[in-house]
């Protein structure tokens, strides 16, 4: 496996552990994680925490030829917001853990330029597809619906 996917993985399995919704996500440039981040939105009480969210966060303010150099991995297909996210900063990459649980607008950001890579991890589908079946409302708030 990746591994920065699997680093991914690893914070998808933090935010499980801290009682939220187990996606993670990391920032790579130049062969190097520069930011980690997972859901948070239980935790912190957060509209907005979604794993891309936070990774983005937590890598702080970058030079824009630096998110032009980026990928941006995530363990579950980002969702509207978070793939705004990813064409603000001119992220030219995005590396998905799985998008069966839940597709974003894949299509959409490919249109805008950006490569698109789904690697239908096991594992992250199976993280997800339990956190589901076990925990329906928070995830449908989550996701909005």
């Amino acid at each position: 496996m990746d591994k920065f996917l699997a680093a991914a993985i690893e914070e998808a399995k933090k935010g499980l552990a801290e009682g939220g919704i187990p996606i993670g996500s990391v920032l790579v440039i130049d062969g190097r994680i520069v930011g980690r981040g997972h859901n948070r939105r239980v935790q912190k009480g957060s509209a907005i925490l979604h794993a891309e969210i936070d990774c983005l966060e937590n890598a702080g303010r970058l030079k824009a030829a630096d998110y032009r150099k980026a990928t941006l991995y995530s363990t579950l297909s980002p969702c509207d917001m978070c793939s705004g996210a990813l064409l603000l900063y001119g992220i030219p990459k995005v590396v998905i853990g799985e998008n069966r649980t839940f597709c974003g607008p894949e299509d959409y950001v490919r249109s805008r330029g950006v490569e698109v890579v789904v690697n239908d991890n096991q594992e992250c589908r199976q993280l997800m597809e339990t956190f589901i079946e076990n925990n329906p409302e928070l995830w449908y708030e989550d996701i909005g619906e």
